[in-house]
């Protein structure tokens, strides 16, 4: 049977419930997780490998992702990086790998959180929720809520960073980090601040996930992320937005 075949819709009911598609080729695990999900009110599709994943994330347009690393017929490090070039929906990686360089190069690839197996379905739900709530507060601001850093343009209502006029895509986090440090240029955020502001939570969460996130808004909005002009590192404090954007560059 063909991968998209196996692909199972479990439908909750509800009118405006969030739909999740969860990619995971173990079937207690995919059982647990769907059950806990529908019994929290989301809407659940599953996959059992990145091309059934890639499939149902085109079709379904899901709210949110949650994908395990260790898929039979593409590494979930390589699905998440082909969502990413699509789409900004936010992904959780979920992963028995617990070396902190996997879960680092998740994020550098644009998840937006990470739970390392074996795990409380709980909690999941409880980052789930964590996640959805940071991309729906994004784009429920009031409409004049408009953000300005130099030619850096913040419309939190429409959820659309511009620089000069030229929209950058951004993941639902790295544009709540963007406008956390825009609502007050200049300031100096430490990596906890920056964390709790983005996640509302800590769990294990670690503050390096902080410098991917950066990593990856320097290449989305700085002219060269080798010498950033915009985001900046305090060493031994955290990191600022500019206020005067343009002025001397930074070597990371």
């Amino acid at each position: 049977m063909e991968s998209e075949q196996v692909l199972k819709g479990i439908i909750g009911s509800g009118i405006s419930m969030k739909t999740i598609l969860v990619v995971d080729d173990e079937p207690k695990i995919t059982d647990l997780v769907r059950d806990y999900l529908v019994r929290s009110g989301f809407t659940v599709w599953t996959a059992p490998d990145g091309r059934a994943a890639l499939a149902a994330a085109r079709e379904k347009k899901p709210d949110l992702i949650l994908i395990d690393l260790g898929l039979p017929d593409m590494d979930g490090l390589d699905v998440t990086r082909s969502i990413r070039r699509e789409s900004g929906v936010p992904v959780i990686v979920l992963t028995a790998r617990d070396e902190e360089t996997d879960k680092i190069l998740g994020l550098e690839l644009g998840a937006d959180d990470y739970v390392t197996k074996p795990f409380s379905p709980k909690e999941l739900v409880a980052r789930v929720r964590a996640v959805l709530r940071r991309s729906e507060a994004s784009k429920e601001s009031a409409p004049a809520d408009v953000l300005r850093a130099g030619d850096l343009l913040i419309d939190l209502a429409r959820h659309r960073v511009l620089i000069n006029d030229r929209e950058v895509e951004l993941t639902a986090t790295e544009f709540e980090l963007l406008a956390t440090m825009a609502r007050q240029p200049g300031r100096v955020f430490t990596r906890a601040q920056l964390l709790d502001a983005i996640h509302g939570i800590s769990f294990e969460t670690f503050e390096r996930a902080i410098d991917s996130h950066i990593k990856n808004l320097r290449h989305k909005i700085e002219s060269d992320p080798r010498q950033p002009q915009r985001l900046l590192m305090i060493y031994g404090v955290g990191y600022k937005l500019s206020d005067t954007p343009g002025g001397e560059a930074q070597t990371p």
